[in-house]
């Protein structure tokens, strides 16, 4: 199979759905919101997955590379898609993972496993130097030549891939929103828009002001320059990435109630919650049309 199947009938269902979000919350502030439902692209590798994911794929065929290699936390919905990627498209996969090893494995690491995955861990210390030579040269000799995928997915490639998922928009809007992990998808999202449209990133992480600078710096990577037409919310991480609280599960509980539709707790809800809390507090005028990503 190829990385280039889109479509009826390919590996990735697009363009994805867009559906207009009925809420009271929202008729109260005249607010218009419309979910992009990326989520439904594939149930294997979902949303910005793939389209971070598919130039990368398309690049690591064409340089005969026959692994990848890539890192992630423990819930890392990356280590996840990219071993479903691997075992679709016939490379072996290795993730890297940031900590020590826990048995039993929880559910996205016994996935990975079972597409076929091997698992390696790094101290938080070493982690942390991912990047470096060194760090680099050593898991090279380990699992000989590897296409390397950053943390996330987030690279040059990834961020032209996640741009074209503006031109599938066929409605007006003003301000499309996201789930910010490593700055990927709202640096293509960003760099996708036209006119006065604005991205909205929510970071999902605690301390996510350095996303400001990663933004910039994909977008440098993919085109050459970087748009000003993007902003950072810091305030919803709920106490750091892959944590929740009691707030943020009863407001997924609530939205699957209202709208039939369940946010991935590690993402995509706090970007939904941080949304409805920015409408409460006044933060879009009356007739604001705003797209809120769904991956």
């Amino acid at each position: 199979m190829s990385p280039n199947e889109d479509g009826k009938g390919g590996f990735a269902n697009l363009p994805s759905p867009l559906v207009e979000l009925n809420d009271e919350r929202l008729t109260r502030h005249g607010v218009h919101l419309r979910l992009k439902r990326d989520d439904l692209i594939n149930p294997e590798i979902p949303g910005n997955k793939w389209r971070k994911l598919r130039y990368n794929l398309q690049a690591a065929q064409q340089e005969g590379f026959p692994r990848l290699l890539t890192f992630g936390g423990a819930y890392s919905n990356h280590i996840r898609a990219t071993a479903a990627a691997g075992h679709h498209f016939d490379f072996e996969t290795v993730g890297v993972i940031r900590g020590e090893e826990h048995n039993p494995l929880n559910e996205s690491l016994a996935y990975a496993v079972e597409h076929g995955m091997v698992l390696t861990y790094l101290d938080r210390a070493t982690y942390r130097r991912k990047t470096e030579p060194d760090v680099l040269a050593a898991l090279q000799d380990r699992f000989g030549p590897c296409y390397l995928l950053p943390e996330g997915g987030s690279n040059g490639l990834a961020v032209r891939g996640t741009a074209e998922l503006v031109g599938e928009i066929t409605t007006d809007f003003d301000v499309i929103c996201c789930a910010t992990g490593t700055g990927g998808t709202l640096a293509g999202i960003a760099a996708g828009l036209t006119g006065q449209q604005r991205a909205l990133g929510f970071a999902v992480l605690k301390g996510g002001q350095f996303l400001e600078e990663e933004v910039r710096r994909l977008q440098w990577e993919a085109y050459g320059t970087a748009t000003t037409n993007w902003t950072i919310e810091v305030d919803f991480h709920f106490g750091g990435y892959a944590k929740r609280t009691s707030a943020l599960d009863s407001f997924i509980a609530d939205f699957r109630e209202r709208h039939s539709v369940t946010p991935d707790w590690v993402y995509e809800a706090k970007m939904l919650y941080g949304l409805f809390a920015r409408i409460e507090a006044g933060a879009f005028p009356p007739g604001t049309r705003i797209i809120a990503v769904l991956s």
